[in-house]
């Protein structure tokens, strides 16, 4: 059986923007020609495809980092530099993308076949031809591409089924499973013989759903106690629930406690206990079933859940188990993909503007259109070098340097350039 991974890690990048260009038309005759450096073609964005070819994520243990290629920079006679080629990352369907360091959500990859871009390339930079002014007729400068950084995502499968089958490991769930699906899980009498959600297909008259065999809780798997704090993700997006429980107390524990125990742990993880659900009461062919099944119609009377005794080792009741599920199943509302969150602050560099830090009566100024700012200059240029001046003034970095306590001649550090502080 292939390994079942539903949690990785991953980096992505999405592509730098090519740079602008600087050049000037050269013809013979022409002893004047103007700038005609072209701009820089845009990087290639992060896109995510949800495919049926996959079913988990097994595939990124493998690889793991994901680069989208670089815009070309610019050339000259005006030609734009060859944009980037995005980079596609395919995952199984239901598959959740969130920011590493935040755990913000950021796609939900719900339905199969559908491609959603999570980080845009970055915009090629302006050549000189888009500089050029009456009074500046020979700009000796263009604009740089814009960068993109890496970003550590975390992905998370939570199976596509209608209905999850929960309770105690060893109630009979897989079982269950294999009685009224095609599906063949792996059964024996241990705890934990699941160890990943497995997946069958409903048929009752014409219409058919989804049921998942989600692995054996535990009491405080919501706060990671055995297995089931790894594979309640499973159950979150499932419409109702099957909550099957030992009716015999085959055991040795009782049924009652059990059910209050996986109804605490549902209700610790989520919304999950209000979730529509049939008591399923298993093992109806062992000595004690029948006190312990009046006992939880007992219990449960009132509360709206209905209970269904059926015994997976003779195969009963379970026509009337299925019919009542499809029956509830039919009035739960469809499931909904998960809210996401806005991409747009991911679309560029992270951190602030810009910072300073003062060391020994030396300004340190870093930062994102610190660094953006430093690298769009050239410094060979006058026209280059006045537009950096007017550019420190608009972005506020000279107000902040003189609220920093700044004075005429004080050092002043960009990247691995040290300049004195004008007024």
């Amino acid at each position: 059986m292939a390994l079942f991974v539903d949690v990785v890690t991953i980096t992505v990048k999405a592509g730098d923007g090519g740079n602008g260009c600087v050049s000037f038309h050269r013809e013979k005759f022409v002893q004047a020609g103007g700038p005609d450096g072209g701009d820089g073609g845009r990087g290639g964005d992060v896109i995510f495809e949800a495919t049926d070819r996959m079913h988990t994520l097994m595939d990124f243990r493998f690889k793991r980092k994901f680069t989208a290629e670089n815009g070309a920079d610019g050339m000259s006679n005006r030609r734009s530099g060859k944009a980037g080629e995005p980079v596609v990352i395919e995952v199984p369907p239901g598959t959740v993308v969130r920011e590493k360091a935040t755990g913000r959500l950021l796609l939900d990859l719900y339905e199969s076949g559908v491609r959603k871009v999570l980080v845009k390339g970055g915009k090629g930079g302006f050549g000189n031809q888009h500089f050029a002014t009456p009074t500046r007729q020979a700009p000796q400068f263009a604009k740089p591409g814009e960068k993109r950084e890496v970003i550590e995502l975390q992905l998370e499968l939570k199976s596509i089924a209608d209905v999850g089958l929960v309770g105690f490991p060893n109630v009979g769930k897989s079982t269950i499973l294999s009685v009224v699906t095609s599906a063949r899980p792996k059964i024996a009498n241990y705890h934990f013989t699941t160890l990943q959600p497995n997946l069958g297909i409903v048929k009752q008259g014409d219409d058919s759903f989804v049921l998942a065999d989600i692995p054996g809780l535990v009491e405080g798997a919501a706060e990671g106690v055995g297995l089931g704090h790894a594979f309640l993700r499973h159950v979150e997006r499932t419409r109702m629930l099957l909550h099957v429980v030992d009716i015999s107390g085959s055991e040795g524990r009782d049924p009652l406690e059990d059910f209050d125990a996986i109804m605490k742990e549902l209700e610790a993880y989520g919304d999950l206990k209000t979730r529509p659900m049939i008591a399923v009461a298993n093992k109806m062919d062992l000595p004690g079933a029948e006190e312990n099944l009046e006992r939880l119609r007992e219990k449960l009377r009132g509360t709206g859940i209905p209970v269904y005794a059926v015994s997976a080792a003779t195969r009963k009741n379970f026509d009337q188990l299925m019919y009542a599920t499809a029956e509830m199943l039919a009035t739960c509302p469809p499931a909904e993909p998960f809210s996401e969150e806005a991409l747009g602050e991911l679309s560029d560099m992270g951190g602030e503007p810009f910072t300073i830090e003062v060391d020994h009566g030396v300004y340190f100024v870093s930062g994102r259109e610190a660094d953006r700012l430093l690298n769009s200059v050239n410094f060979d240029s006058e026209d280059s070098v006045n537009w950096f001046h007017r550019s420190l003034r608009r972005l506020g970095i000279i107000d902040a340097l003189r609220a920093k306590g700044a004075h005429e001649g004080d050092s002043v550090v960009f990247g691995d350039m040290e300049f004195d502080f004008v007024e």
